[in-house]
Formats: C-alpha cells, sequence, structure tokens
C-alpha cells in the first residue's frame, strides 16, 4: 500500500536528535552531572540549564512520538513476522551490539578523567532508549495490526472525527496526566530506566501510531491551531519556571509536554514537509550518530574540560568536537564499511553495486535513501 511522503517527520527526528546532542553536553556544564553518570565539568554554567528546562519535558516523549509513527508507515509494507524481523534487524541488534562494544567506551573515558582504574562491564546507558521501542514493537503489535484490519472502521472514523476538533489532539494529555498521577515521577524528566519512562514512553509510541492512523484531520487541526498550542505551552512553562522552579506538578507538566509536542508537529507540517538532499543524508545519519554520541561528548569533555579557557568557550568547543567526530565516525567508519552499518541500525545491504562507477548513476538523487527516513529510530 502506497502512503504519501512525510520529509516533515523526517526533519522532525532530525532536529530532535540534534536537541538531543546539545541537552546532554548542558549536562556536564551541571552541578549535578555525576549524578548521572556525566563527567562533570568543575566550572559550572548554571545558567545554561535554562533553555534546557523548556526542553526536558518533550524531546523524549516526542522521539517515542515519531517512533511510533515510523511503525505506522513500515506497518504498510510489511506482515507481523516481517516486521519483528525487520525490527530486530534495525533496533535489537545495535541495542545488544551498544551495549557490549558502545557504552563500555564511554565509561572507560569517564574512568579515565577520573582516574579509576578501569573496568568493563556491558551496560545499557543511553541505548535504554531503543530497548524500550523494542518492547514496544511487541506488546502493542497485535493491536497495530487490528487496526490495520480495520481500517475504515467506525473507530477510525469517530478517532478522525475528534482528531478534527482543536481539543482532539490536545484530549491524549488526560492518558499522560494519569501516568504521572499513579507513579508521581520525581523529577518529570526522569526517563532512562525508570517505570514512569517506559510506560510515559509506551503511550507516546501507542499515540504516534494512533494519531497517523486518524488520518488526515489531526494534520490539518495542528496546521490551523499550532499558535494556539504554543500560547497554551508558553504560559505553561512559564507557570512551572516562575511558581514552581522548573518542577510542577506532573498534570501540568504532561499537558506542557503534549502542547509542545502538537506545536511542534505543526510547525513542522507548515515549514518542512519538503525533500532536500540534506535532509536525504542527515535521516540516515541521524540513527547512528545518536548510538555513538556519548563517546564523542565524554572524549570531547576529557581533552577540553582541563583548558584553562572561559566555561562558554569550552561548551561550544565540547559541541563541535562532538558533532564533528559523531560525522566522522559515520562518514569513515559506519558508512563506508558494509558490515559495520547493521551494527548501527543501518539498512542491511551488502551485495556490490556493479553500477557504482557510472557517472550518471553517482550523480543521481540518492532514492535508497529516501526510504529511511520514516523508519529510522522505530
Amino acid at each position: 500500500m502506497k502512503t504519501q511522503r512525510r520529509y516533515d517527520i523526517d526533519w522532525l527526528r532530525v532536529i530532535a536528535i540534534g536537541l538531543l546532542l546539545i541537552y546532554h553536553i548542558a549536562i556536564v556544564f551541571q552541578p549535578w552531572a555525576m549524578f548521572l553518570g556525566f563527567i562533570r565539568s568543575e566550572d559550572s554554567w548554571e545558567g545554561l540549564w535554562k533553555p534546557m528546562t523548556l526542553l526536558n519535558v518533550w524531546r523524549i516523549p516526542f522521539l517515542f512520538f515519531v517512533s511510533g509513527m515510523g511503525v505506522y508507515f513500515a506497518m504498510k509494507k510489511r506482515n507481523w513476522k516481517q516486521l519483528v524481523w525487520e525490527r530486530s534487524k534495525r533496533i535489537l541488534l545495535p541495542f545488544l551490539f551498544g551495549i557490549v562494544a558502545i557504552t563500555p567506551l564511554h565509561m572507560y573515558i569517564f574512568q579515565s578523567y577520573y582516574k579509576i582504574s578501569p573496568n568493563y562491564f556491558p551496560h545499557v546507558g543511553h541505548l535504554w532508549f531503543l530497548g524500550n521501542i523494542f518492547c514496544y514493537v511487541l506488546l502493542l503489535m497485535p493491536l497495530f495490526f487490528l487496526l490495520r484490519k480495520y481500517e475504515n472502521s467506525t473507530f477510525q472514523k469517530v478517532l478522525s472525527k475528534v482528531m478534527n476538533h482543536p481539543l482532539g489532539p490536545l484530549s491524549i494529555a488526560l492518558f499522560f496526566m494519569l501516568e504521572t498521577y499513579i507513579l508521581q515521577p520525581q523529577p518529570f524528566a526522569m526517563y532512562a530506566q525508570t517505570w514512569h519512562g517506559f510506560f510515559l514512553g509506551l503511550l507516546a509510541f501507542l499515540f504516534g501510531f494512533m494519531l497517523m492512523y486518524s488520518g488526515t484531520n489531526f494534520w490539518k487541526t495542528v496546521l490551523k491551531w499550532k499558535w494556539g498550542y504554543f500560547g497554551l505551552a508558553a504560559i505553561l512553562y512559564g507557570i512551572r519556571y516562575y511558581v514552581y522552579a522548573t518542577e510542577a506538578p506532573g498534570y501540568l507538566m504532561s499537558l506542557e509536554s503534549i502542547s509542545w509536542i502538537l506545536w511542534v508537529f505543526g510547525m513542522g507540517y507548515t515549514y518542512l514537509n519538503k525533500p532536500s538532499k540534506t535532509l536525504t543524508y542527515l535521516s540516515k545519519a541521524a540513527y547512528p550518530i545518536y548510538i555513538v554520541h556519548m563517546f564523542a561528548l565524554y572524549l570531547g569533555a576529557l581533552l577540553v574540560l582541563p583548558l584553562d579557557i572561559p566555561v562558554s568557550a569550552k561548551f561550544i568547543i565540547i559541541t563541535i568536537f562532538t558533532m564533528a567526530l559523531c560525522f566522522f565516525i559515520y562518514e569513515i567508519l559506519i558508512r563506508r564499511i558494509p558490515l559495520v552499518g547493521p551494527l548501527f541500525g543501518l539498512k542491511w545491504d551488502i551485495r556490490p553495486n556493479p553500477n557504482k562507477n557510472l557517472p550518471e548513476i553517482q550523480n543521481t538523487f540518492d532514492k535508497e535513501n529516501l526510504k529511511t527516513g520514516n523508519e529510522s529510530l522505530s
């Protein structure tokens, strides 16, 4: 079944991964960085965290929404066995490989920085996100295929009608409010390897699929009402920042999170739903870069933090170093070595290309890469 290409979703995922890198780098300059297992700068920059508090309630839930949307696209051309096999190759394999070969690297750098005796041990680290997604696929797959079987059912028509109202998309916040009421997370943004992170991600993954399943009315609504969602999110953030010192009650933070996410979807649909060669490249690179970015970040911190320069300069240099090293690793190792790429989530394509030396093939737009966008990190 043919589906319309959604370049805005590709762009938003790439942007979200970029924000994730900056967010993690900002943690290095906070006095509580070691509590999360990060290398900590002796020179703190607590003011840097102010803009990060605007991101921390929606950045991870947003990626789970996008991942659920990616499964919707993937199911259009796969049965359940093919979906499980494809997700095992694209998610489970990089997850398991990363636990034994990637996350121990940045822990080794951590030990070196603090002059701790080196000790190898596999651990999940930042790859908890991939483990969660694979669990969600297995847990929700029966429901997703049941919904696909009845794609033009009364339920879908009712859902589409609900999403035609500006409060329709916003109503899903009720489920997230309930989750925070039951689990009482402290703090709200502690997603990694917590039950709060697991169930919040499960809801976001489910509703990412459901929003695509509901049809075009959802996208028309966020297109029309995006600034209304922005206004609500901004008001809720103002309350959280000035009244609650950035940690408001869970129900307010859940509503703020969904409001930001709806605004982001509306902005993306307005301005980003168009192809480009830059998007083709970045969409394919985003997943491997997510996997290796903590190694690059820790190495940058190891090299830059001892320098006698202003803390703002350290932040800028570590940011540039992290991104440059990530792209270098992607270009030199992951993208160009066929047997390495699948370990970082790239498609399994180890067949030689008999036409690779033909100029007309080299100069055409890479159509195969266009297929990776909506399915990466999903």
